[in-house]
Order: C-alpha cells, then structure tokens, then sequence
C-alpha cells in the first residue's frame, strides 16, 4: 500500500489519518487507540475530508455508515 498521511488537522477525537488511493482505503486512528480502515473510499470523499471544517463530522456524516470497515 502506498499510504498519504494527512497532517493538517486538530481534532478531538481523530488523531491519525491516511489514505490508499490505490485501493481506495482510508485509515482513521482515534485518540482513544482504536485504528480502523473503511474501504472503497472514493478519492473526492478523502478529499472532501482533507478540507472539511470539521474531520470528525464529516466523517460521521459522509464515512461512517456508507463504507464497509474493519478495526485493525
């Protein structure tokens, strides 16, 4: 996997994230430790995620609940 990190951000809950556009997989690692990846993430919702004011809302409004996910 050729994985982009993003850095850009502050959030309560979110402290990592990366993205696959290879295979479309973003990885999101919470503060709390837990790492999961959600796949079949299209490359203009990691982008949208990249500038959204929030990346914790967007990714409750436009990730969570629209692609499979497994925690690794």
């Amino acid at each position: 996997m050729a994985w982009e990190n993003f850095d850009g951000f502050q959030s309560s809950n979110i402290a990592l994230l990366k993205y696959d556009p290879e295979t479309w997989t973003l990885e999101v690692t919470f503060h709390g430790g837990g790492t999961y990846h959600y796949f079949d993430v299209p490359t203009d919702i990691w982008d949208g995620l990249k500038i959204a004011d929030s990346q914790g809302i967007y990714l409750n409004a436009h990730i969570k609940g629209h692609f499979r996910y497994a925690k690794v």
